[in-house]
């Protein structure tokens, strides 16, 4: 066998790995990139309040950078495993990988900059891969399985919108800081689930220009949230034809393969 089939070999198998949901060693890597991401966001939410950081600061520190590096090797494996590592790198979600990697590095440099490890939440769309969302097969289902089916949109509203007010938060946060009561990423989480909800509490109020500008686009945000009628997302997401294929071409780093293709749509590649 030659130096470049075995390359090719080992390249494929990281693929199968990081890339493709369909096999075990897929699932339970997707599952460990779950929980470090997890860990990750409540790790840097818990040091940024101020009791917990003085008491275990050097714990949350050398936490953060095992995920840092766990996250940079993911990275690099990424890049390699793909033919066009171009495609990767600039895609929707290689650009959200990097954001997520480089905060603590830049920490090193700019303090502070380690609050950016929230932009990690993103990361978590990658688990709905594993969900395998089915669509309604009829007007025949019952009442069990259409019930079944909605937990899953369900679940994927309320990730979003917790994604959604973790940024806000942690913007607010390094933006407005202690002088106008957001003395934390929770703190500051619980303003923009408050003010998304349009509740509206009022003890927590942004003082700055900025953070007044944020919060304007949180409140229009948060009535179309609410406006947007239940039953028509549904609707539409019933409609749309989900594929549980969860594999990638190994070529152009494409998704959303139907089931029975051999090869992919985009670029023609075997997959």
């Amino acid at each position: 066998m030659t130096n470049t089939s075995k390359n090719k070999n080992w390249q494929d198998k990281i693929h199968q790995v990081i890339y493709e949901a369909d096999t075990k060693p897929g699932k339970f890597f997707d599952i460990i990139l779950l929980w470090a991401i997890l860990a990750s966001i409540a790790l840097v939410m818990l040091e940024s309040i101020a009791e917990l950081d003085a008491k275990y600061h050097s714990f949350f520190n050398i936490s953060e950078w095992v995920i840092t590096v766990f996250f940079t090797i993911e990275y690099i494996l990424r890049i390699i495993s793909v033919r066009q590592p171009k495609k990767y790198i600039f895609s929707f979600y290689g650009v959200i990988d990097l954001l997520s990697t480089i905060p603590k590095y830049l920490s090193l440099v700019f303090g502070g900059a380690h609050a950016l490890v929230a932009l990690r939440a993103l990361r978590l769309l990658r688990v709905f891969r594993i969900l395998k969302l089915v669509r309604f097969v009829g007007a025949t289902n019952n009442l069990r399985k259409a019930l079944k089916e909605s937990k899953y949109k369900i679940s994927v509203f309320i990730s979003a919108v917790l994604v959604i007010c973790i940024i806000i938060g942690t913007v607010m946060y390094l933006i407005e800081g202690d002088k106008s009561g957001f003395t934390s990423i929770p703190k500051g989480i619980y303003w923009a689930i408050v003010t998304l909800t349009t509740v509206g509490y009022g003890d927590i109020a942004p003082q700055t220009g900025l953070g007044q500008f944020i919060a304007s686009m949180v409140m229009i945000l948060g009535y179309g949230v609410i406006a947007i009628p239940t039953g028509i997302i549904t609707a539409e997401i019933v409609k749309q034809k989900v594929s549980t294929n969860t594999q990638a071409c190994p070529n152009c780093s494409t998704e959303r393969h139907n089931d029975d293709a051999t090869f992919c749509y985009k670029c023609g590649e075997k997959i």
